[in-house]
């Protein structure tokens, strides 16, 4: 197994660099999917959650109403805090069993965490960074995800500054040009993924905890 970590900024495009990436022959384990399938209804995380807010945050279907946890968790700190103590640990177990699924293979294994940092790269031997200029991130979230301008600004302005996520890339994908030029860019990853040496899984105690994106409250999927 080749084991790359892959992040990017809200509306840089990382899930079409990611579903491109998956196209050519890599195995995904994204953190938001993940995230997801652990708040459907009957899951522990889910039950964890409708606890602490109540069933203000089930819409009528049953389901969890995402925007009603934005609102509470994203004016809040602390509820926000509360939120990741729920989600984290259960996303973390759930990454590293895939991880270990994968470590007998020869896959290049994409690990998609949004919020990526040097404390939870999970042993991945490289990192790629999809890029692009705030400005063309805001008007992506506003033209294709229904974002206020605002609002898009506040969720990129929360995140890790642009230039950390750089300074951590040993592969930078630029995703501010044409399609044609990002299936370019992309092809010329997926030839670097390819070559990278097999990963060296280091033996852990247990999983670490996973940072996972805004995305756990408000799962619509990236655009290019």
């Amino acid at each position: 197994m080749r084991l790359v970590a892959l992040t990017g900024g809200i509306g840089s495009g990382k899930s079409s660099v990611s579903e491109r990436l998956v196209a050519r022959g890599a195995r995904l384990i994204d953190a938001d999917v993940i995230v997801a399938e652990l708040q459907r209804p009957d899951q522990p995380v889910f039950v964890a959650m409708v606890e602490r807010w109540g069933n203000k945050i089930v819409n009528a279907e049953g389901e969890l109403d995402r925007p009603e946890v934005a609102k509470i968790v994203f004016a809040d700190s602390d509820e926000l805090k509360a939120l990741n103590k729920i989600v984290h640990p259960e996303v973390g177990i759930e990454m590293q069993r895939r991880i270990d699924a994968a470590a007998d293979t020869t896959d290049v294994v994409i690990l998609d965490i949004p919020l990526l940092t040097k404390d939870n790269l999970r042993g991945a031997s490289a990192t790629i960074v999809v890029d692009c200029p705030a400005d063309i991130a805001i008007d992506r979230l506003v033209a294709h995800r229904n974002f206020e301008v605002d609002d898009a600004k506040a969720r990129i302005a929360a995140q890790a500054k642009r230039h950390v996520r750089l300074t951590m890339a040993d592969w930078i994908v630029d995703n501010s040009g044409s399609i044609a030029e990002l299936d370019e860019q992309v092809e010329q990853c997926w030839q670097w993924s390819e070559s990278l040496p097999q990963t060296d899984l280091p033996k852990t105690d247990g999983p670490d905890e996973t940072q996972v994106e805004n995305k756990q409250v408000e799962n619509k999927g990236e655009t290019k």
